[in-house]
């Protein structure tokens, strides 16, 4: 065995064992052989009644308190913005407006 060999097989062997740890630590599945897998598939969310059953009601929906809450952080965001300037246009004073009023008819 020549000194080459033995480099190469020492650095294999540690790219190995680095891929490996990386792989546990993140939680990857290590698939060296490159075989097909259904890890792809079962790595997606489940769906179906019985899935949505299973996890807890999302309370937003049920609590008018935070309901309220949101809304009202809605507003203050958008009443921030129209003090700066960037609120939303008034009706018939959007881009699409403009661009309309602009072109006139020749017939009229």
């Amino acid at each position: 065995m020549s000194f080459g060999s033995l480099k190469s097989v020492l650095a294999e062997a540690a790219i190995k064992g680095v891929t490996e740890a990386r792989a546990r630590i993140f939680g990857h599945i290590l698939n060296p052989t490159g075989q097909r897998s259904a890890h792809k598939i079962l790595r997606k969310k489940l769906i179906g009644e019985k899935v949505s059953q299973w996890y807890p009601h999302d309370i937003r929906h049920d609590d008018p308190l935070v309901m309220a809450r949101q809304e009202q952080e809605r507003l203050e965001k958008l009443e921030m913005l129209k003090r700066r300037g960037k609120g939303p246009p008034k009706k018939g004073q959007g881009k699409k407006a403009a661009k309309r009023n602009k072109v006139s008819t020749p017939g009229k």
